[in-house]
C-alpha cells in the first residue's frame, strides 16, 4: 500500500491548520496509514477544496481514554465536545491514531 497524499479536515478547522496553530489530528486505522516525512495536500471534508501541504511527522497509537486536553485544544473545542465528536465518528473504537504534522506551505 503507498502512501496516502491527500487528507481531509472539517472546513472550521483549515484556518488553524493553515496558520500553524493545529498539528495533529485523531483518526481511526482506516485512516493511519500515512507515512512519516511524506508531503501530503489539505483538503476541506466538505467541498474538497485544496487549502494546503503537510509534512507527517508521525503516527502514534492513542487509546479514547488517553484523549484529553491538549488534544481537545488542537481540535479548537472544549475535551467533552471532542470526546463525543470522536464518538460520533469513530463509534465504539477506543484504539485510535495521532497524527502529528508540520505546515509546509
Amino acid at each position: 500500500m503507498s502512501a496516502p497524499s491527500k487528507i481531509t479536515f472539517f472546513e472550521f478547522l483549515t484556518p488553524l491548520i493553515k496558520a500553524g496553530k493545529k498539528t495533529i489530528t485523531i483518526r481511526d486505522a482506516s485512516e493511519a496509514h500515512y507515512v512519516p516525512s511524506s508531503t501530503v495536500s489539505v483538503y476541506t471534508l466538505e467541498t474538497n477544496e485544496k487549502v494546503c501541504n503537510i509534512r507527517i511527522l508521525s503516527v502514534e497509537p492513542l487509546a479514547f481514554s488517553d484523549i484529553n486536553q491538549h488534544h481537545a485544544e488542537q481540535e479548537s473545542m472544549d475535551l467533552e465536545r471532542l470526546k463525543t465528536l470522536i464518538r460520533e465518528i469513530y463509534p465504539n473504537i477506543d484504539s485510535l491514531f495521532e497524527i502529528r504534522y508540520e505546515l509546509i506551505n
